[in-house]
């Protein structure tokens, strides 16, 4: 009896197909965000905006602690994770504002898949990634509200060329750990 309610909890434990396939794809989406940062990070260096540069590098970074995050978790659960096709969309960025709106977009979009993935995991009774997914939900939450508050006092400046180095300074003494 104990042998066979072993088996059973490790089978409980292993991901259903669906949210697997979903979560490579998220692994899969973490990479490409960390190159659209990494990319932002180049172009905000051409403009000579090398705080936001550092900001948008720490992003990217940021990002493939998350991808490593879900495969981590899939690899825990006897799933190998599978990275998918990259694609890094062209970016046609001339300034901070647009660097930032690029940014928003893309942390709205990787909200959107992580509520897809735990409105999955729920539908599907997967109990295991709730922690991991919630931890997720979270984050996007502050992460969309950071880069609102930024593209907000971006704005708020407009041309004005000191208050956007203020800002470039700002950000860029961002600690690797702050957000």
């Amino acid at each position: 009896m104990r042998a066979a309610q072993t088996l059973a909890t490790l089978v409980l434990m292993q991901l259903n197909d669906t949210l697997a396939k979903a979560m490579n794809n998220q692994v899969t989406a973490e990479y490409e965000a960390s190159m659209i940062y990494r990319q932002l990070s180049f172009i905000l260096d051409d403009l000579g905006l090398v705080g936001m540069r550092d900001w948008m590098a720490l992003q990217a970074e940021e990002e493939l602690g998350h991808a490593q995050m879900f495969a981590d978790h899939m690899l825990a659960r006897d799933v190998v994770p599978q990275i998918g096709s990259i694609s890094v969309p062209e970016l046609s960025v001339t300034s901070a504002v647009e660097a930032f709106e690029a940014s928003l977009a893309h942390e709205v979009k990787i909200s959107g898949m992580i509520r897809d993935l735990a409105k999955l995991a729920q539908d599907g009774g997967d109990f295991d990634s709730r922690p991991l997914l919630d931890g997720f939900l979270a984050e996007q939450i502050e992460e969309e509200s950071t880069v609102k508050e930024i593209l907000d006092r971006l704005r708020l400046i407009g041309e004005d060329g000191s208050g956007l180095l203020r800002i470039d300074a700002e950000l860029g003494s961002r600690d690797g750990d702050d957000n």
